[in-house]
């Protein structure tokens, strides 16, 4: 079965990474099905069961998103807690996630010596994605980690983006 890639991006037009990412993954369509959640919900009113089903289908679940404040953009953390409910994703009865595997993609506009304990931000981003594996975790899923794409907002040139995608996709390959 797929992967299923959970992308979102509020303004995707002007994101270089992330629609460079969706762009790249479409050569492997028989390999990722992507799903871009700000396309599918403008009005932010999100389809809870259909959003489970597409999970349940896929063997394998990525998360790509832009860092925003240090955390996900507004529709990813409403989509986490509208889709992964008690009784679905954890409970007693909640037992859709056990098991998968589910990474994250992230893209950032600083770079990465200031994700650092001695760098402007003070924390690793690993240590700022600590909530996303507390949830994988919690739902008794099982992280697989994440693939960074550092200084969006830095010196970015098409070479950058380009060289980054081969990573990119091995690691979604084989996660």
């Amino acid at each position: 079965m797929k992967t299923l890639v959970i992308v979102a991006h509020p303004n995707m037009k002007e994101s270089r990474i992330n629609s460079r990412r969706v762009q790249e993954l479409k050569k492997y369509s028989d390999q990722f099905t992507i799903h871009e959640i700000y396309e599918a919900y403008p009005d932010e009113e999100i389809d809870v069961k259909k959003e489970q089903q597409l999970i349940e289908s896929h063997d394998k679940l990525v998360f790509q998103f832009p860092i925003y404040w240090f955390n996900c953009p507004p529709l990813m953390k409403k989509w986490f807690d509208e889709v992964f409910t008690y009784g679905w994703a954890y409970g007693s009865k909640g037992d859709k996630l056990v098991n998968k595997k589910i990474a994250l993609a992230v893209s950032s506009g600083i770079g990465e010596k200031d994700f650092s304990v001695e760098g402007r931000y003070h924390y690793t981003l690993e240590e700022i994605l600590v909530p996303f594996k507390t949830i994988v975790n919690y739902c008794k899923a099982d992280y697989q980690g994440f693939i960074p794409f550092y200084g969006a907002e830095e010196e970015l040139t098409e070479e950058k983006i380009e060289s980054s995608l081969e990573t990119y996709i091995d690691f979604l390959k084989n996660f």
